[in-house]
């Protein structure tokens, strides 16, 4: 158990974020969340290509993107709300279906 969640946190930590993201906050707390669901969909898209599973790296890669605080896509809070509960779904189900990375072997 100690090692699924060493292995597992920031995926954990990216759907909280994304999930509380759907209430309403101060605009600050959204850029904040961009840049973390950037860095975390990034890392993971790496992990995942290392892994060579080359779906999750896209999935991973078009999360960070979409996220990214530099050129920003301008969509409704309902349009957002769908993409984070959406985001925070596919980092928790990515926690069970991929496969541990080769460091914690």
């Amino acid at each position: 158990m100690n090692n699924f969640i060493k292995q597992n946190w920031f995926k954990i930590l990216a759907a909280i974020i994304l999930i509380v993201g759907m209430g309403n906050h101060p605009y600050g707390y959204y850029q904040s969340i961009r840049w973390a669901i950037l860095i975390i969909g990034g890392c993971s898209a790496y992990l995942a290509y290392k892994n060579k599973e080359i779906a999750w790296a896209w999935v991973f890669g078009i999360i960070a993107i979409l996220f990214n605080p530099i050129s920003l896509f301008y969509l409704s809070k309902g349009t957002w709300q769908l993409f984070d509960l959406f985001a925070a779904i596919l980092f928790l189900v990515s926690i069970f279906k991929t496969k541990p990375s080769a460091e914690s072997k």
